[in-house]
């Protein structure tokens, strides 16, 4: 199955154009349909396998690939869009929470991973960050995967002190200011200091950049 192009002529362009990639077609429209419902997301096509995607004729800013079923692939795939089209974001979509999976997507040049039954709202706002330039990793799996590193030493390249990895661990499962504050005992005006200071240090502007700066870098 060869990538169908969904532009009509005429078509104004949105702030976002999209390419689903989805070994199940029928998966594939269903994504396309919901996405398609937010103004600022232009659906411009969909394909079963990266390399049938026609970069050159689409021009998307984000591919969405479901790697269920495709993870033999994704070197390969992620190799192809790189050399085709490296300023095109990529987002790994799955049905499971899968850190081998997630580190190995973001070592190779993917920007997000999210997990197929995160409510709408939060998948298009994902989409977004990403398409921005961010990175965007469900928590559940970048808490995970942190919690299987015990080593921390490799946070003092970026001068985190041993209290700003507590914190940016727990960022990274998912927890808010409040629950940070009530977890370690400290003020919210404190922790709000703490996540302040790591953003800066780590030159990020979210909480889920964090998470995933963490995976990539180790730093905890």
């Amino acid at each position: 199955m060869t990538a169908a192009v969904l532009e009509a002529p005429g078509t104004v362009s949105r702030t976002t154009r999209i390419v689903v990639v989805a070994g199940q077609g029928i998966f594939a429209k269903a994504l396309c349909q919901l996405l398609s419902t937010d103004p600022e997301l232009e659906i411009v096509g969909d394909a079963e396998a990266i390399e049938k995607v026609p970069l050159g004729q689409l021009t998307p800013d984000l591919i969405v690939f479901d790697v269920d079923g495709q993870i033999l692939k994704m070197d390969d795939a992620m190799a192809a869009v790189r050399r085709d089209a490296p300023s095109v974001k990529v987002c790994l979509l799955s049905t499971q929470l899968q850190p081998e999976v997630l580190q190995r997507g973001l070592s190779i040049g993917a920007s997000g991973y999210i997990i197929k039954d995160v409510a709408p709202k939060e998948l298009i706002r994902a989409l977004k960050i990403i398409a921005a330039g961010g990175s965007y990793v469900d928590p559940r799996i970048a808490g995970e995967l942190l919690r299987r590193r015990s080593n921390t030493s490799r946070g003092h390249m970026y001068d985190l002190t041993p209290r700003e990895n507590e914190v940016i661990r727990l960022i990274a499962q998912g927890l808010s200011n409040k629950e940070i504050s009530e977890q370690l005992n400290l003020s919210d005006k404190t922790v709000k200091n703490h996540v302040s200071h790591i953003f800066s240090k780590l030159n990020i502007t979210a909480r889920s950049q964090a998470a995933v700066h963490a995976v990539r870098a180790g730093l905890i």
